[in-house]
């Protein structure tokens, strides 16, 4: 079966700073890879050369077996989440179609009623047709951000890139929004690399962690990945990982995304968090 993903001996370069190299990585359809790292680590510009809009610096990379390259329908994109203009004057359907044909210039030249329906269906899949026809800037950002997921999912896409799609979401909709993806990968067998800082909302149903850190990286699953030598390892400094009622905490990496003090709880015997992910 053709990797949905494949990175062979890749590099990336910015200037004199290099923010990964010799990364090996294949992606199998279907397969839910989470991608952590602190702030500059690279993982965004992995996403965008999977899009085609960076090549690498040395190596190689295929998507689907081929030349990542702009504007592919079958890889599908959800972007950070930004809350909208209220005066914004498209509709949800209308931000869902942006996903068929919004990389080209001028109207759409396909069927209409074909166009129609993958914009049904897909806004069906994400169980936003209620506002469908609502002003996209009088909606919540949970109902924006389904929006997006729909928007990504028009082109009926067999591999889906997500850039903290959680961003700025309370705890509902960060799992909502999960819940989304993981039923898209799970029904349709598309694989899902998912940028994220806190790797708790996703932990049900990843299957790999990709972790950069300054040029360093790590790739395996949760459990092979999530441990206190890997990570102290990777940020050069003594970091403890620790896990409490099936999530994970990290202690003592300043920048790590998933960051937490823990002390034990006089009397209680359980370890209990006193400060937020961030």
């Amino acid at each position: 079966m053709t990797p949905a993903v494949e990175l062979s001996g890749a590099e990336l370069r910015r200037g004199a700073r290099t923010l990964w190299s010799e990364l090996d990585l294949q992606i199998a359809p279907g397969e839910f890879v989470a991608v952590l790292g602190p702030n500059g680590s690279g993982k965004t510009t992995l996403l965008q050369v999977l899009l085609g809009l960076l090549p690498l610096s040395a190596g190689t990379v295929r998507v689907q077996g081929e030349q990542p390259r702009r504007g592919t329908s079958t890889v599908g994109y959800i972007p950070q989440q930004r809350a909208l203009d209220p005066l914004t004057p498209l509709r949800g359907r209308d931000l869902v179609g942006l996903g068929l044909d919004g990389h080209r210039w001028g109207p759409g030249l396909g069927g209409r009623r074909r166009r129609r329906d993958q914009v049904h269906e897909a806004l069906a899949q994400v169980d936003a047709l209620d506002y469908s026809d609502a002003p996209v800037g009088s909606l919540s950002g949970g109902e924006q951000q389904r929006l997006r997921v729909a928007q990504s999912l028009v082109g009926d896409p067999q591999l889906l890139l997500a850039d903290e799609p959680l961003l700025s979401l309370d705890l509902a909709r960060q799992r909502t929004v999960v819940e989304l993806v993981d039923r898209r990968r799970r029904e349709h067998g598309t694989a899902v690399v998912f940028v994220t800082h806190e790797l708790n909302p996703v932990l049900p149903v990843v299957d790999r962690v990709l972790y950069l850190v300054d040029g360093r990286f790590r790739v395996g699953t949760p459990d092979e990945v999530m441990t206190s030598a890997n990570l102290s390892e990777l940020y050069r400094t003594e970091v403890e990982v620790v896990r409490v009622r099936g999530r994970i905490l990290v202690v003592g990496a300043e920048e790590a995304p998933v960051h937490c003090e823990v002390h034990r709880e006089d009397g209680a015997g359980e370890l209990r968090s006193t400060a937020g992910a961030r």
